[in-house]
């Protein structure tokens, strides 16, 4: 599936930081890949946190994400550590 802008929604926001809650049927493959924040580009920022539910329709889990690159026109995250 796609990136579902309903689907993001801020958590708390301070200091030029944002926590994120995203949920989606995707796996963290997909959430991962090239481009699937990309129309998010205007509001995800590098460093951000992100909790996703993924995989809402298959296996459910919950995962820390962090936004690694926004140059203005693609955004990656990758699995927080």
């Amino acid at each position: 599936m796609a990136f579902s802008a309903p689907n993001l929604s801020v958590l708390a926001y301070a200091n030029n930081f944002t926590l994120w809650h995203y949920t989606s049927v995707d796996n963290t493959a997909t959430i991962t890949g090239s481009g699937y924040f990309n129309n998010a580009v205007d509001m995800l920022r590098v460093n951000d946190l992100m909790i996703i539910n993924i995989d809402t329709d298959g296996t459910p889990a919950t995962k820390f994400y962090i936004v690694t690159g926004n140059d203005g026109s693609s955004v990656s995250v990758t699995v927080y550590s």
